[in-house]
């Protein structure tokens, strides 16, 4: 685990390395530990969120894991990770305790050091590419990989007043002007709701009072993207666009100012402030305004991108994209517009935002450029159609909204098609070339600044993707588990990528696929949609990669629905199905990251299934070295209990064994195999079954145990010696039992008598497995009515505790107190013992086999 400190500094504090004001520093250590790479992440993550700075978490967690790992994978070492706030930025530090292994140096002809197909190295080339400033420094004692990355510049704070301007020019708003104020605690659950929230909404405060804000909010999914609610609500201050969901259940655009406080006692809350989104002048921070403005002479000349957008422009693409389309319906007095954005082969137009439409419902979808049926012939030149009723399908968006005349122009970089941008009539024959131009000519002032918006969303989205499938393989590789990791698939899945998740498993090739797992964002629904899929035949299973439409569920979940194969070793072992409700799509880039985190998800399945299988064939073949039941021995009473050291062990080096030789004759052994595991488990087996065989010869004692010792000793370098106790046990008519022994090597037995006292049943003698040549020779002994005969493994006599044993005067103690018990009974206070004597759990196998004579009962 890690340690980590977290300390405030006072404003004028430096850093050693840079000339930097330091607000505030974390620091944590990890162990060189495979897991230690995971929880750098996590503190890294959870350092800059907490700090505000997640505008720049998903780079810095890439780039942490990658400098850990080389820390403490490839060079073996603990590393220190240090993270520095600045108020511009965030410095991290990975240091490692291995000063010596220095950068290679890069002779001609070499492959350089930060080698994408090398193991390593990789880390440095990730710093290079996306850290503002990095580099490594040594000290005698260590090795700093260091990289910084600053803030996006982004006006936050700002205040000022605006120019005295005509009524007519003021901003609309409602005749009684309603601002909802709500306050969160720290828990993020809503504590307070004034009334103009209750107007809005149509929620009473005692309806919502208590629920978290994330349950009401409509906030984008999609990683990388923009700060998803609970980064916002940890931010000292924020402002934005987001729906909230009212009681009628639509959901209701809202412009929102949020400002983090604390009470007297110091306890953290948010207040936020929302109004309708078309009346955000009454919440929205206006651009900042030099300082030296005033001193300008000549006015700055007016550009028409912002003369066409507005000031101050969005700073994200979905906010300047909802900007252009108001605009563009407000330009040409439309009742509806919209804009699509190009694909990267310009072969598709994919719909980003529309106003006067079911935006939600067609947002994502996607229209081929090239004409034809449903596909968009008016994409490439600017277009007027009169009418839509003549020339049905023109305009794929505008089929049943009730749209006539349109007017479309595509957005252009440097000649090639990056987007179209149309409004929209009910009325026919509206608009006419001169529009068109106008259209044009606004297009033309939007489209280089929407292509850079539109690369900078795809550049974050690309991160967070990263980020997400750096932290999914990490999961995904830490669980052998069948289950777990069907579950974990669904959970990376929703609500990140889709809204609810299936995941379908084929046994074989010849079997049809299984409903194994279903999870939808609410609860609520999960039983409902594991019903009704149980009711569709499942996808079929098909090689091909990517993600394909699986309409049939389409129709009878609704909304879209797409299934993945999950391939691993050259086969289909699964399908991953993700849905979206009606009025949402998948995005292209969606569904690349779906299709990245299949394949490993199916590989992560099929590695659990082949862990099932050969720990099933593993316990199968132990427990077929095990005695199939300790016989009923006439007159005596015997109790067997076996522990098995290890992980999924249940036959180790330790064995016993309880047979009938011939009528009246059993024979017993207790034996342990130097070591643990597989390997003593083979010669366990060895040893078992060639005692019977030889014993059922009519062979006594020491001479079944030195055919057994050149038994092991044929094995070769596969034999291991043993330690064994054999003994014929045969009951008298008088009630007692004649017992006949051989000790070789192995603990030995011990007598209880009826008054308490304890003695050795047998003298040691060599063990087998080791030498050629065995004098071996047969012990006999009376068992008479009350007497316990206890044979144990060296897992009991040699349990620790630090430097303690329990040892054959520790176990012949516990012994003395089992007078008048039955064999269960004082096998089983035994084994108590030998639990309790440590708090550590057995490393060793341990075999416990006790006989008793009881007493003749009066009157039998």
């Amino acid at each position: 685990m890690p340690t980590a400190k977290v300390s405030n500094l006072a404003p004028d504090v430096q850093p050693r390395r840079r000339r930097l004001v330091i607000t505030a520093r974390a620091a944590a250590s990890f162990n060189p530990q495979g897991r230690s790479v995971a929880a750098a992440r996590a503190f890294v993550r959870d350092t800059l969120q907490g700090w505000g700075f997640a505008d720049i978490v998903d780079d810095a967690v890439v780039l942490t894991s990658e400098l850990v790992t080389n820390a403490v994978v490839h060079a073996g070492t603990q590393a220190e990770v240090l993270c520095l706030r600045a108020g511009d930025g965030v410095r991290v530090e990975v240091a490692d305790r291995y000063p010596e292994r220095e950068l290679p140096l890069q002779h001609p002809g070499e492959r350089p050091y930060a080698d994408p197909d090398r193991e390593n190295g990789r880390g440095l080339m990730l710093c290079a590419a996306l850290a503002t400033r990095w580099g490594v420094e040594y000290t005698a004692t260590h090795k700093h990989v260091w990289f910084r990355l600053d803030l996006p510049d982004r006006p936050v704070g700002t205040r000022s007043a605006g120019p005295v301007v005509p009524d007519r020019l003021l901003p609309l708003a409602d005749s009684r002007v309603r601002v909802a104020v709500l306050q969160i605690d720290s828990a993020d659950s809503i504590s307070a709701w004034n009334e103009d929230a209750e107007h809005i909404f149509g929620y009473t405060a005692e309806k919502v009072v208590g629920r978290p804000l994330a349950e009401l909010a409509a906030w984008p999914q999609t990683p990388g993207t923009g700060t998803g609610i609970a980064e916002a609500l940890r931010l000292s201050r924020w402002e934005g666009s987001y729906g909230l969901r009212g009681a009628d259940g639509r959901v209701i655009p809202v412009y929102a100012s949020h400002l983090r406080v604390r009470d007297a006692h110091g306890e953290p809350s948010i207040v936020c402030l929302l109004v309708h989104d078309d009346e955000r002048a009454l919440l929205q921070t206006p651009v900042r305004v030099p300082t030296d403005s005033a001193h300008l002479t000549e006015p700055r000349p007016a550009d028409p991108f912002e003369v066409f957008i507005g000031s101050p422009a969005p700073d994200d693409l979905d906010s300047l994209l909802q900007r252009t389309v108001e605009r563009a319906r407000d330009l040409l007095d439309a009742d509806s517009a919209f804009l699509l954005l190009a694909t990267d082969d310009e072969t598709e137009l994919e719909v980003r935002a529309t106003t006067g439409l079911p935006s939600t419902r067609q947002r994502f979808a996607r229209v081929p450029v090239e004409a034809g049926t449903n596909r968009y012939g008016s994409a490439r030149m600017p277009a007027v159609h009169d009418d839509l009723a003549v020339v049905p399908g023109a305009v794929p968006l505008l089929e049943s909204t009730g749209m006539r005349s349109v007017v479309t122009v595509p957005l252009k970089v440097e000649g090639r098609l990056t987007g179209s941008l149309g409004v929209a009539a009910e009325t026919p024959g509206r608009y006419t070339n001169e529009e068109a131009l106008r259209l044009q000519f606004a297009a033309d002032r939007i489209a280089l600044a929407v292509e850079s918006a539109r690369l900078g969303e795809l550049e974050r989205l690309r991160r967070g993707s990263l980020s997400f499938l750096v932290e999914a393989s990490d999961l995904l590789a830490g669980t052998l588990d069948r289950d777990q990791t069907l579950a974990l698939m669904a959970q990376m899945t929703v609500p990140t990528l889709a809204t609810w998740c299936a995941v379908y498993t084929i046994a074989d090739q010849t079997s049809d696929p299984y409903l194994s797992y279903v999870l939808h964002e609410d609860e609520e629904r999960i039983d409902g949609l594991k019903a009704l899929l149980s009711r569709v035949s499942p996808p079929e299973p098909v090689r091909e990669a990517g993600a394909r439409p699986w309409p049939e569920t389409a129709l009878a979940v609704g909304g879209e629905t797409v299934v993945l194969p999950l391939l691993a070793r050259n086969r289909v072992i699964g399908l991953l199905t993700l849905g979206k409700p009606s009025e949402e799509h998948f995005r292209q880039e969606i569904l690349e990251l779906a299709e990245d985190l299949s394949r490993r998800a199916a590989l992560a399945l099929d590695n659990a299934r082949l862990y099932s299988e050969r720990t099933a064939i593993s316990r199968s073949l132990q427990r077929s070295l095990l005695p199939p039941g300790s016989p009923a021995v006439p007159g005596m009473e015997v109790e067997v209990i076996y522990r098995a050291a290890g992980e999924g062990n249940e036959v180790g080096g330790d064995f016993y064994d309880v047979f009938p030789i011939r009528d009246g004759v059993y024979g017993f052994a207790i034996g342990d195999v130097c070591g643990t595991g597989p390997e003593a488990a083979a010669v366990t087996g060895l040893a078992r079954h060639a005692l019977r065989l030889l014993a059922r010869e009519g062979l006594g004692g020491p001479a079944v145990l030195e055919r057994l010792n050149a038994a092991i000793l044929d094995e070769g370098a596969r034999s291991r010696f043993l330690t064994l106790l054999y003994g014929e046990l045969h009951p008298q008519p008088d009630g007692g039992a004649l017992m006949k022994v051989v000790c070789a090597g192995h603990p030995l037995p011990l007598r209880l008598r009826p008054n308490g006292e304890v003695l050795a049943a047998a003298d040691p003698q060599p063990l087998l497995g080791v030498i050629d040549d065995l004098d071996l020779y047969e012990q006999t002994m009376t068992l008479d009515p009350g007497d316990v005969l206890l044979c144990v493994t060296d897992g009991v006599t040699e349990r620790r505790e630090g430097t303690r044993m329990l040892g054959d005067d520790g176990l012949a103690e516990v012994l003395t107190t089992c007078t008048g018990l039955t064999a269960g009974a004082v096998a089983s206070r035994v084994l108590r013992a030998v639990e309790r004597f440590a708090a550590e759990p057995a490393s060793d196998d341990m075999a416990i086999l006790a006989f008793r004579v009881p007493h003749q009962r009066t009157g039998d």
